[in-house]
């Protein structure tokens, strides 16, 4: 059949099981929302206030499924508005297909009315990107995009299209969408080389990322880990994908992590690194992370081996084929004198905030909301304190339940990804986490989840400060508060109401319970602003640079 680019676009996320797509209209990609219109029963559009939160709201709809999500947008300051979503996506390798319209091909280059050179623009922060200059190379152009998307290591990619590419014809016949399936080649001889060194260490420890979560690999790392007994400890973006009640799940590693975890791979004589990437917010001092161990790192992009950490020995494949293919030659270990000195430092050295029902105490509250909202619920944070009190105790056990924006670290991420995971998980509540800092980015997004009748329950812990950097500049720079202090006289209950949401406010911990229940019972979304101390800090803290010896825990 013969149709033009813009109904191909639609044939396309049809093709490949695209249901939703976020964005915002504009002047080169009318054709494309004329065809939307006209497939609307096929292919749902959700109208954003920004397409920034266009961006979030396809990440957060592919953190939370596995699927590939979309978003579309205009030229010129609409492509550019994509940008922090596309790099936000990029660092936790999310896989997302941004979809823009440029000017016609003749008017490129000229400086035209909103041009701008997106495919330059966004080169460093996508797995690839197109620019479709013929209506006959689209559909493919699509194709490769889901693909490229979808396999080996996930990312964002973005394709670009003329207005007049939109308007153009030609032939055009589905196709099955194309096989992302990785088939990595590892040699057996590989395999039992790593399983003989984990059955000689003696202080063994796993330390896991977010590749265990993409590859849904939760259910053999916990095989590898209670075969060898062999404690774990895993990265934020990693949170779900073992239960925190697992005995040998030591939680956190990190800037925020468990001390216990800290010291375990500081004494370690074995890290097995599967799917994670060394960052800075782990290896806080790579020179002296882990180091008297010998350090095998097992990931899917051969890129990040010996990127941030040199290592002894090292694995190219994802997740799921690593720990399924080791695990026959790894043999039943005990390590009874290495557990009892984990369980040492766990008793002696792990920090626990002291409870106070009469403020807002964050981790009391991340508590309440795991009782309240249950382990079904999907929690999902902006950046900040807030972030790492989440990450600490809101005690989620499966994967794709715990979305935040690790590598970028966003502010203003967690509502479009609240609006993207709800959308994505009807079924299923969705708590988005913020900080007063990060909710003013882009609180605008509330009139998309008002429009939608989305019941997301915002949490805001409104400490009228931008905490993380107060924290800062409370322990290492004097207390000069510099540009932390804004002086803000936002009324968020009243904001909420304004925009069509429910707005509650409380100020200790039986308060939130009563605003919590009731945002339960409401339809569509709900604002909590819970009011508290801005000298709350986020303990334990390693300092950035410094290791684990030089951690802070009051």
């Amino acid at each position: 059949m013969k149709i033009n680019g813009s109904q191909i676009l639609v044939e396309v996320l049809v093709e490949q099981g695209a249901d939703t797509i976020f964005g915002y209209p504009g002047g080169s990609v009318l054709d494309i929302y004329d065809a939307l219109y006209k497939n609307r029963d096929r292919v749902h559009h959700v109208l954003t206030a920004h397409e920034q939160g266009a961006a979030h709201a396809a990440d957060g709809y592919a953190r939370a499924t596995g699927r590939t999500g979309v978003c579309l947008a205009t030229s010129g300051p609409g492509a550019t508005n994509l940008v922090t979503g596309i790099a936000t996506a990029y660092m936790d390798s999310i896989p997302m297909v941004a979809i823009t319209g440029n000017v016609g091909t003749k008017l490129i280059g000229k400086d035209s009315f909103q041009e701008v050179y997106i495919g330059g623009i966004t080169m460093p922060i996508t797995k690839h990107n197109f620019m479709v200059r013929r209506v006959e190379e689209l559909a493919d152009a699509l194709r490769d995009a889901f693909r490229i998307a979808q396999t080996g290591r996930p990312g964002p990619v973005l394709v670009d299209i003329p207005k007049d590419v939109m308007v153009a014809e030609c032939e055009f016949e589905n196709k099955a969408p194309l096989d992302t399936t990785t088939v990595f080649d590892v040699k057996q001889s590989d395999l039992q080389r790593i399983a003989a060194a984990i059955n000689e260490a003696k202080q063994p420890v796993l330390y896991f990322g977010g590749g265990v979560a993409t590859a849904d690999a939760g259910k053999e790392l916990a095989e590898l880990m209670h075969k060898a007994n062999i404690p774990a400890v895993g990265t934020i973006m990693a949170i779900g994908v073992l239960p925190v009640e697992d005995p040998l799940y030591m939680g956190m590693i990190g800037m925020h992590g468990k001390v216990s975890s800290g010291f375990a791979v500081d004494k370690a004589d074995l890290i097995v690194a599967i799917g994670a990437r060394f960052s800075d917010r782990v290896a806080t001092d790579p020179n002296a992370f882990a180091p008297n161990a010998k350090v095998i790192h097992v990931d899917i992009d051969a890129a990040e081996i010996n990127k941030n950490m040199a290592t002894d020995d090292s694995l190219v494949s994802d997740a799921k084929t690593f720990l399924q293919g080791v695990l026959p030659f790894v043999q039943p270990r005990e390590h009874k004198e290495w557990l009892a000195q984990i369980a040492d430092w766990q008793q002696r050295m792990d920090y626990r905030p002291k409870d106070d029902d009469s403020v807002i105490k964050p981790h009391q509250i991340m508590a309440a909301i795991a009782d309240m909202a249950g382990e079904d619920a999907l929690i999902v944070t902006d950046v900040g304190q807030h972030q790492m009190w989440a990450a600490q105790y809101s005690r989620r056990n499966k994967p794709r339940h715990f979305i935040t924006s690790g590598g970028l670290g966003t502010m203003g991420f967690g509502y479009g990804a609240a609006i993207g995971a709800q959308m994505a998980q009807p079924g299923k509540r969705v708590i988005h986490i913020t900080g007063d800092g990060s909710f003013h980015m882009n609180l605008n997004e509330m009139c998309t989840s008002v429009s939608n009748n989305l019941p997301i329950i915002t949490v805001l812990l409104n400490n009228q400060v931008l905490g993380m950097v107060y924290q800062w500049q409370t322990m290492f720079y004097g207390e000069r508060y510099a540009a932390t202090e804004p002086e803000r006289k936002t009324d968020f209950v009243k904001l909420a109401e304004a925009f069509g949401a429910h707005g509650l406010r409380c100020h200790d911990l039986a308060g939130f319970k009563q605003a919590f229940a009731q945002a339960l019972q409401n339809q569509g979304p709900t604002v909590i602003d819970c009011v508290m101390d801005r000298k709350e800090r986020v303990l334990p803290m390693i300092p950035a640079g410094k290791s684990v010896r030089n951690i802070v825990i009051y």
